[in-house]
């Protein structure tokens, strides 16, 4: 099975900064996209970022300029540098992955998701 675990969430002023991470780990062929999404409280989850294996990215229009996201094919790890952070980016912020176990089992994970709390 394959798991994926966030770190780096907490509370922080409006302004700050916080860097998420999310390490991917089990039976890993090889790990296509990696995505950063988020759920607000009575709202459907967004996408905030994704980073292919070769390095592009995509964002969210309200995250450009102010969010990077980043990984490392070897420790098979994505990040999000979140900067100049909001009151509206509070949210539960989930890592996806679509990660091969096999070279013909290929399927989209999700970690648990970690709490990012942005105070005025």
């Amino acid at each position: 099975q394959v798991q994926l675990v966030e770190s780096g969430g907490g509370s922080v002023q409006a302004g700050g900064s916080l860097r998420l991470s999310c390490q991917a780990s089990g039976r890993i062929l090889s790990i296509n996209a990696m995505g950063w999404y988020r759920q607000a409280p009575g709202k459907q989850r967004e996408l905030v970022a994704l980073i292919t294996r070769s390095g592009s990215t995509n964002y969210a229009d309200s995250v450009k300029g102010r969010f990077t996201i980043s990984r490392d094919n070897v420790k098979n790890t994505a990040y999000l540098q979140m900067n100049s952070l909001k009151p509206e980016d509070t949210a539960v912020y989930y890592c996806n992955a679509e990660v091969a176990t096999t070279t013909w089992d290929i399927r989209p994970y999700w970690g648990q998701g970690t709490q990012v709390t942005v105070s005025s």
